[in-house]
């Protein structure tokens, strides 16, 4: 209720003015403070009149590699003589929209692979106007291996066979001799998952769908939401009966407005044919589904937050124990899946356990939907086989690097996956081959670096993604990560002090292990990468204050030289 208020006033009026939060509070029974904590909680809500153009540039990995900064440039150069009430230029955290990098949000509507000359003209109508474009279609009905149905009549086929029979036992010993694990980033056993809020007392469950995916460099779900959402609902439909959930959320990313109404047209075809609503397929059994679009925020894809966040709060981490399994949203059971995953499930309980365990590689089970950026001739979303080496996934799917250029190296799952080097590009698309790599499969979203990358500056703009969307709960990681931005953007700029590597250590070690969650848990992930993979690189800043990409800076040799990085490890002196 609060956020269909909020969403509706700013329909309106462009805005959240204060009077109209004081009706809304008075009508909804709530405290005034309680909306405005809410409201200034979530980038998507403006308390303040917006200009005729709101642009917010795209600044994180992938739009950062693909000349987002360029572009930045460039428009606020050609429209400075607009005013503050035309039009405004900013930076924002990832759009969804990697693979056709550098992104561009427009009055909340997102443009992409447009000419500077093109970004400016729509921005120029939006001003004089009033008016811009609809942005261009994502493709539809793209072929995938992992749908079991041949054609739209046959879909659903695994509730229609299951709601009558009610073998939920055998449903389970299937998803468990696959193995399947949770394909969102952290790789919980599925069935194990499930099996836990099937066994809890009560009436009431829910099963949730985290479709927020707001990590640089994840598109996947974007894709499968498009051409596969028969097997996301089907697969949340299949978890409400088995684990006696009688009502599931999905809850998607604002910025994903075309997804939304193809989500919206499933959803409604489903209740046509009797697949959700108080009685599915004729049974006694019940399950609805219901769309539940974020107010916006990274922050929003951890779990407990995402709860908040449906609840009408601010979306900030609750502490664990206890977990959603028992103590979810509303404080009962949950179970919450991403996308892949719930797509997932249907594909083996109607080709078998042999079937999905057949499609891996390199002794592997299963298909993978991965999404590749950054400096790749092809990027986009790949279905390929578990166990893939990611350099086949970036020489052989994705085309190799532009312009006959080396890798150098690549994220194997947005910055909280940190930055391997070339030579370890035949690591396996594996959850144990990464973690033993010291990195992770993480959702699956490859970000490719060239030779022409600085990997400092990629570990800084990584960093700077964990700093900007901290919801600021936990001091470790609001402080925390704003003095990890502080130290890696001094040292792109050739200032180090001694101490500054021991420093760097204690500040990770206190973000791992006292944030709340993940964010601040993998604040450090990308530089420690950097220093383990690219050392010499990130030396070069402080012994020659050069960047040997030349991205940084570029100071003759002859100016005097801090101390090398050996002596930055000295303790720091204190006052």
């Amino acid at each position: 209720m609060i956020f269909d208020g909020l969403r509706e006033i700013q329909r309106r009026f462009g805005y959240l003015p204060a009077e109209e939060l004081k009706n809304l509070a008075a009508k909804l029974g709530l405290p005034l403070y309680r909306l405005h904590g809410v409201a200034s909680f979530y980038p998507h809500f403006r308390l303040a009149p917006p200009p005729k153009a709101d642009v917010c540039i795209c600044q994180d990995m992938s739009c950062h590699l693909r000349g987002a900064d360029p572009l930045r440039a460039t428009l606020e150069d050609r429209l400075q003589n607009l005013g503050p009430a035309d039009v405004a230029i900013r930076g924002i955290s990832c759009l969804g929209r990697c693979d056709q990098a550098p992104a561009v949000a427009l009055n909340d509507r997102i443009y992409t692979r447009l000419s500077e000359s093109q970004f400016e003209q729509i921005i120029r109508d939006a001003v004089t106007q009033g008016a811009q474009p609809q942005p261009a279609p994502s493709p539809r009905d793209v072929p995938c291996a992992s749908d079991p149905y041949a054609s739209p009549a046959e879909r659903y086929g695994v509730v229609r066979r299951l709601a009558p029979s009610r073998d939920w036992d055998a449903a389970l010993a299937q998803l468990k001799a696959s193995g399947l694990r949770g394909l969102g980033g952290a790789g919980f056993p599925t069935e194990s998952k499930w099996q836990l809020v099937r066994q809890q007392p009560g009436p009431e469950k829910f099963i949730v769908c985290n479709a927020d995916e707001s990590e640089p460099g994840t598109i996947k779900d974007r894709f499968i939401l498009t051409n596969l959402p028969h097997l996301v609902i089907e697969g949340m439909i299949l978890a409400g009966l088995i684990a006696g959930a009688g009502k599931g959320i999905l809850y998607i990313r604002h910025e994903y407005a075309e997804q939304e109404e193809i989500l919206h047209h499933e959803i409604a075809r489903c209740k046509r044919e009797g697949l959700l609503g108080p009685s599915v397929l004729g049974t006694d059994l019940a399950f609805d589904l219901e769309l539940f679009v974020s107010p916006g925020g990274y922050i929003c894809g951890e779990e407990s937050a995402l709860l908040e966040a449906i609840e009408g709060k601010r979306a900030e981490p609750r502490n664990k124990p206890p977990f959603p399994v028992t103590h979810g949203l509303w404080n009962k059971p949950t179970v919450i899946n991403n996308v892949e995953t719930f797509a997932n499930v249907p594909a083996i309980l109607a080709r078998g356990v042999d079937w999905y365990k057949s499609q891996g590689a390199n002794g592997c089970a299963g298909l993978k939907f991965v999404g590749i950026s950054g400096d790749i001739a092809k990027p986009g979303v790949y279905e390929v086989p578990m166990g893939t080496t990611l350099g086949d996934l970036i020489f052989k799917h994705a085309g190799g690097i532009p312009g006959g250029k080396k890798l150098k190296g690549f994220a194997p799952s947005g910055p909280s996956s940190g930055y391997l080097p070339a030579s370890m590009a035949d690591v396996k698309l594996d959850f144990k081959a990464l973690a033993d790599a010291g990195s992770m499969m993480g959702s699956g979203a490859v970000v490719v670096c060239d030779e022409d990358t600085c990997m400092l500056d990629m570990a800084l703009n990584s960093t700077k993604f964990f700093r900007n969307e901290s919801c600021g709960k936990c001091v470790p990681c609001r402080v925390g990560s704003q003095k990890m931005v502080d130290l890696l953007s001094a040292w792109t700029q050739g200032h180090s002090s001694p101490g500054d590597l021991a420093l760097i250590d204690e500040l990770s070690d206190a973000l791992r292990l006292t944030s709340i969650c993940g964010l601040g848990q993998v604040v450090p992930a990308p530089i420690a990468s950097v220093l383990k993979h690219f050392r010499d690189e990130v030396e070069a800043h402080f012994t020659r204050r050069q960047c040997p990409a030349g991205v940084c800076f570029t100071v003759p040799q002859a100016l005097a030289a801090p101390p090398p990085l050996a002596q930055l490890n000295a303790p720091a002196r204190r006052a």
